[in-house]
């Protein structure tokens, strides 16, 4: 019998970006618990089960019964309930990581960015600012060219990613996911009817649309690191 009910919690938690440790933590449980729920090796007692459905905010017979995963990856909501699962890397204590994504990953990014070996492979670190939470997830990306002067090409731009894109700043910086260029870095506004415009800081560039249709992530930046001649 397919085990539903692990594959769902699975999905459900890392939909939030969530580690088994962080999740277990907020539910009250042990981290060897939703491991054993995720592999089938054990069912929740209904307590445990009216908990998970509580914090996921998913009926009970939908955990046990309907594979989320295949009935939602076709949902494309601004709110990002439901299908942007972003893989992260986790240290030998659990916690979550920083990826890097340098230049020379950058075309294929947007095509390995729901690829868990892919993002495995991508250089990680930890930085100790006060400023970072450890219940959000960051990743660095390397930038090309000179449309956001001041901040130079070959900067790193630490960001923060944003599951709902309805929580999107107005003229705030921005790397952008989109599925044809690839990683961009500029400032976001948005348009009507899920259109978004993309402005640069360098005046001799233009300004130009994409739809949500055309954006796979959008990652909050909140301050750059760059490395002098």
């Amino acid at each position: 019998m397919e085990n539903l009910f692990g594959k769902n919690l699975k999905y459900l938690r890392l939909s939030r970006r969530m580690t088994q440790t962080r999740l277990a933590a907020h539910l009250k449980m042990n981290a060897s618990t939703i491991g054993s729920y995720e592999n089938g090796r054990s069912l929740p007692r209904i307590t445990s089960l009216q908990s998970m459905a509580d914090y996921f905010n998913r009926p009970i017979d939908q955990l046990l019964n309907k594979n989320l995963e295949e009935a939602e990856k076709e949902i494309a909501d601004a709110a990002g309930d439901n299908i942007r699962i972003l893989p992260i890397v986790v240290d030998e204590n659990n916690q979550e990581k920083i990826s890097l994504v340098p230049i020379k990953a950058s075309a294929g990014y947007s095509k390995g960015l729901t690829d868990g070996e892919f993002i495995g492979d991508l250089p990680t670190f930890s930085m100790p600012f006060q400023e970072l939470s450890p219940e959000r997830t960051y990743r660095v990306f390397q930038i090309e060219g000179d449309s956001m002067l001041p901040i130079p090409a070959k900067s790193y731009i630490i960001c923060e990613y944003v599951q709902n894109w309805n929580l999107i700043q107005e003229n705030k910086p921005y790397v952008v996911v989109t599925k044809d260029e690839g990683v961009v870095f500029k400032r976001i506004e948005t348009g009507s009817d899920n259109q978004y415009i993309l402005n640069s800081d360098n005046e001799d560039y233009d300004s130009y649309e994409l739809n949500s249709g055309q954006i796979l992530e959008f990652w909050r930046a909140l301050g750059h690191v760059q490395f002098y001649k």
